[in-house]
């Protein structure tokens, strides 16, 4: 009998010491945060003071991207750690079914002891129903998941009394960005109480549209004015390819372009968002070392994907492109030795990786399913981490963008599949190592032959694991012919869904049968 005591108190104490070593673990993601828009990614004009001491103490990566530049299909990559394409979710396709979110970083944490929470905009329905995206249903979000919910419904929004599960916040914090700094001190607090490590997500709003900054910091940006990217206008997209200049990213959102008043209202609004969200990592910061688990508690902050702000006249993100596919990535380890922290890696990251990494930090093994690197060799032994191209895809919105790219730490390669009267495939090389703002397409210069060819067997490379590797379900298997560079356009035809004119028109059609329903029924 005193065996058997003596054993369980054993147990016990090596349990409580496992949780205690076990480090916490907080991830925060902005909402279309492109990486030059923050200060140490080498942007004078904005203020990131808590972004740049982050960076300061921990590892930045300088070329980090988003597979898929769209909110909700890149939100699952970053649960799943795997490419949309396996992930199977996005707006479109259909909803994260429930046998890939139980192996998402989240569960997985919770399942070994985490105490888990998650606040802010969730962004995608967890569902085995159908192929319905929408997820403004309490019913659609897996709140009984987490230790703690606090996430809101579809889009959520920058009002906090508009989320039942932040409402308490709001007379103190009428800004959601603050209120869920607000909300994760109190988590913290309770998490420390439970003695277990403790997995905090939070997912602002910021800064995606509409652009309602707290105005709380209107006195940051007071009187500035911004100076314009040099690849900014229609003047610097002329040498690219006409498929995406076919869709809303280019034809929409004019408060980019109408005029220099209206650019620097915008661009002001953007940066005073993304100043909100630093402001938020800076108060998290300091309840860690009130509450005394500063020391043990790591710290990733990215974006879930990046936003175009005018160059080469884009607004929006989805594409390809750096602006809009690039992210900061920051990773900040107390544990860390001082003298090998402020660090930074050139290395090609993306959002496949970021599961991996957490579930390693946790000491746990990444399931085989997952795409993405565990970036703590990256960090330790940048000379070992040997995987030096990712691929980047598009397969939401108007026929003409749907696209797949490859890029490495100096080239990327974009095919444009689509064709008709108007178009051509396209391709597209860059040589980002040189030129960041993409202004050569090097596709057809003869000095690039080799790299052209090379970066097309890379391309073919990640085309044949798509097509083994594609979810059967939500219509992912089409782009196993879409996205393949000999496919003729007849053989294409079958899986289109329409140009961005004839989505358009549908839209309208749409609008107009509502409004007639509805004068009916009055």
């Amino acid at each position: 009998m005193k065996h058997i005591i003596l054993s369980c108190i054993f147990s016990i104490i090596t349990a409580s010491s496992f949780a205690q070593d076990r480090p916490n673990i907080i991830f925060l993601l902005s909402d279309d945060q492109t990486s030059i828009a923050t200060g140490c990614y080498g942007n004078d004009q904005v203020v990131t003071p808590n972004m740049d001491a982050l960076a300061e103490e921990g590892v930045l990566f300088e070329n980090h991207y988003n597979t898929t530049a769209i909110c909700m299909a890149s939100r699952a990559v970053i649960l799943t750690g795997m490419y949309e394409y396996k992930a199977g979710c996005n707006f479109e396709h259909g909803p994260l079914r429930k046998d890939k979110f139980a192996k998402s970083y989240p569960v997985l944490l919770r399942e070994q002891g985490y105490y888990t929470g998650f606040a802010g905009k969730f962004g995608l329905a967890v569902s085995d129903d159908g192929n319905s995206t929408s997820h403004n249903k309490w019913e659609d979000l897996p709140i009984d998941d987490f230790d703690n919910w606090a996430g809101g419904l579809g889009q959520t929004s920058y009002r906090t009394a508009k989320n039942k599960y932040m409402a308490k916040y709001a007379e103190k914090y009428p800004h959601s960005t603050r209120a869920y700094a607000a909300w994760a001190e109190d988590f913290i607090i309770e998490a420390k109480a439970t003695g277990k490590p403790f997995s905090m997500s939070i997912s602002f709003k910021a800064p995606h549209m509409p652009f309602s900054p707290d105005q709380y910091f209107d006195y940051v940006y007071e009187g500035k004015t911004y100076k314009k990217p040099d690849n900014y206008g229609a003047e610097n997209a002329e040498h690219l390819a006409p498929q995406p200049k076919t869709g809303r990213q280019y034809n929409s959102y004019d408060f980019w372009r109408d005029s220099e008043e209206s650019y620097q209202k915008t661009i002001k609004k953007y940066n005073q968002l993304i100043h909100g969200v630093d402001y938020a990592l800076g108060m998290i910061r300091k309840t860690l070392e009130e509450q005394g688990i500063a020391d043990n508690t790591i710290i990733i902050f990215t974006s879930d994907n990046g936003y175009s702000c005018g160059a080469h006249s884009f607004g929006g993100k989805v594409l390809p492109y750096e602006e809009a596919s690039k992210s900061p990535l920051i990773i900040y380890d107390p544990r860390v030795p001082s003298k090998k922290r402020g660090v930074r890696r050139e290395a090609i990251t993306a959002n496949i990786d970021l599961a991996p990494t957490i579930l390693k930090y946790a000491g746990l093994e990444a399931p085989e399913n997952m795409d993405g690197e565990d970036l703590n060799l990256l960090i330790e032994k940048p000379k070992k981490f040997k995987r030096e191209t990712v691929a980047l895809t598009n397969m939401w919105g108007n026929d003409e963008i749907q696209a797949m790219g490859v890029v490495s730490q100096d080239w990327k390669y974009i095919f444009w599949q689509y064709e008709d009267d108007r178009m051509n495939p396209t391709e597209e090389l860059f040589h980002i190592g040189e030129d960041t703002l993409e202004m050569t397409n090097k596709a057809s210069d003869p000095s690039a032959k080799k790299q052209l060819e090379k970066m097309r067997a890379i391309y073919d490379e990640q085309l044949e694991k798509l097509r083994k590797e594609a979810t059967a379900d939500n219509h992912y298997q089409k782009y196993g012919v879409l996205f393949d560079r000999n496919a003729t356009a007849e053989e294409k035809k079958p899986y289109l869904i329409g140009t961005y004119e004839e989505i358009l028109k549908r839209a309208s059609n749409k609008k107009k049968k509502k409004r007639k329903t509805k004068k009916k029924k009055n």
